[in-house]
């Protein structure tokens, strides 16, 4: 044990040996959010759902994920860092045990919702146990190996989603955790430990008696989730002329206000906003929501553009994103090392998202006629520079924070990435519908009953122009996502920069 990090859970084992292990549950639980990408056609016509009540599978689990996150922190301090964390293990697996014999949609959303909520737990757990083992000037290069986690898997999971669908079946894409859960699970219980530190902790904190607080707790659910929904059925509804949409947005907007207000006074509040007081920690926390929206966002687009336009099975468009995610794990040891060692994190980060604005943009030109390895290559300019992200995000972020809250603060990073992932997904699902009606009319004023294209009759144009219409709309939807990240990347300037010591 060393004792200037009296709060490691490594023991007298290498902290590096424990980083790896601590990396594997994080790493599925993050490939499961974008695993079932490719797989969403399979499950929907297998459970006899549309393509639009399928993305609720996606979204269903980063919603889930996002309201355990908040009390995450307090869970560990209740149960002991180590049991909570072998309880969001063995929970996430029973689960996508229990998503793999689904028999209807009803049965693995609320699988999905179970997921969510042992998968929500295990990033921020993992965080503040990597923190708390190694000193300042070295987390660069440890958040640099959990980076491999939050930058890597959701690039393996379409490629892996698309192989298990086609060669097997959609419900290998959640059988395939059981085995890396099971092995997760010895591992944590053989080498993780509970430093003494925190044992005496939880004794003072269940001394004083527990005080959870509920009432934040019961705002973020409803808050969340019905704006998750409100997002959902948005366009399924048609917008604001439903009285359920706008029931639904009266309940989260009254809803995440009050929890605003209420959790800011509340001496131990269930989302300690007090943190987005420190500036390096409101700017990376505002960078994780952005990153969340335009990278599973475009993770869904991509695979989802393939199959419907191209006609792609599920294992090529999964492929379609292989070359990003190769591109993706070499270039992370470079982020790694040179995160605060050569250059500042704010300059790596404004970079960073500043070339994938630049990327989303340019796949706005894509052709109707695009092959595997332009649309390959539009993938690889699209996610390269994650890395100066991800990385730097994770080791500015922490400065300033009190080691106290670290747990807390590791909560909300994840919890505003999966809330802007959920939001991203349900934007782009509405806004794609909305541009292909736009682009539709557009296209069809030019044809008439009397008109012809190349001697092709009407009935043979209207297929021809609803494509048009699709593939365009997809086109619009890349433009808007790089102009999200181009307009947030002078933004990351204002970050401090990391302490001499940390250099």
């Amino acid at each position: 044990m060393n004792p200037a990090l009296p709060r490691s859970p490594a023991g007298d084992f290498n902290p590096w040996m424990i980083a790896v292990m601590l990396s594997i549950t994080p790493f599925m639980e993050v490939l499961d959010s974008t695993i079932a990408n490719v797989s969403l056609t399979h499950i929907a016509g297998s459970l006899g759902a549309s393509q639009s009540e399928s993305t609720w599978i996606l979204t269903s689990y980063l919603v889930s994920n996002s309201i355990i996150l908040p009390i995450s922190g307090w869970l560990a301090q209740v149960l002991g860092r180590k049991r909570f964390y072998q309880i969001c293990v063995v929970l996430f697996t029973a689960s996508s045990v229990l998503c793999a014999f689904s028999t209807s949609l009803d049965m693995i959303i609320i699988a999905r919702v179970l997921q969510g909520l042992g998968g929500g737990g295990l990033a921020p757990a993992a965080q503040s146990m990597l923190a708390d083992s190694f000193p300042q000037e070295k987390r660069g290069q440890v958040f640099a190996l959990f980076g491999f986690t939050i930058i890597v898997a959701p690039a393996t999971g379409p490629v892996l989603g698309g192989w298990l669908t086609d060669h097997l079946s959609w419900h290998w894409i959640f059988l395939i955790n059981l085995p890396i859960g099971l092995i997760a699970s010895t591992l944590i219980a053989i080498f993780i430990s509970e430093p003494a530190l925190l044992v005496k902790e939880r004794a003072e904190l269940l001394a004083r008696g527990l005080h959870l607080d509920y009432f934040g707790l019961f705002l973020v659910a409803v808050g969340f989730g019905t704006l998750q929904i409100f997002l959902d059925k948005f366009e399924l509804d048609d917008g604001f002329s439903s009285p359920t949409i706008i029931v639904l947005c009266a309940a989260f907007t009254v809803s995440l206000s009050t929890l605003l207000i209420w959790e800011w006074q509340h001496p131990q509040p269930v989302m300690n906003f007090r943190l987005f007081k420190l500036r390096n920690f409101a700017i990376c926390s505002g960078v994780m929501f952005c990153m969340g929206f335009v990278f599973v966002s475009s993770t869904q687009l991509i695979p989802q553009l393939s199959q419907t336009l191209l006609g792609y099975d599920s294992e090529t468009a999964g492929l379609s994103m292989a070359l990003g995610g190769i591109a993706t794990l070499c270039v992370l040891p470079v982020a790694g090392i040179l995160t605060g060692r050569f250059v500042q994190p704010r300059y790596l980060m404004a970079g960073a998202m500043f070339e994938i604005g630049l990327a989303m943009m340019a796949a706005s030109q894509l052709a109707p006629n695009v092959d595997f390895a332009q649309l390959s290559f539009a993938r690889i300019l699209q996610v390269a520079a994650v890395p100066f992200i991800f990385i730097p995000v994770s080791a500015s972020s922490y400065i300033g924070v009190p080691a106290r809250n670290y747990g807390e603060a590791a909560a909300l990073m994840n919890q505003m990435r999966n809330i802007g992932g959920g939001m991203g997904v349900s934007f782009v699902t509405t806004l794609l519908a909305w541009r292909t009606q736009f682009h539709h009319a557009r296209l069809a004023e030019s044809i008439t009953p009397y008109g012809s294209l190349h001697g092709m009759s009407v009935s043979q144009i209207g297929p021809m122009v609803q494509q048009q219409a699709v593939f365009v709309s997809y086109l619009d939807v890349f433009w808007l996502i790089g102009l999200i990240a181009l307009a947030v990347s002078p933004f990351v300037l204002f970050l401090k920069p990391p302490p001499p010591r940390a250099a």
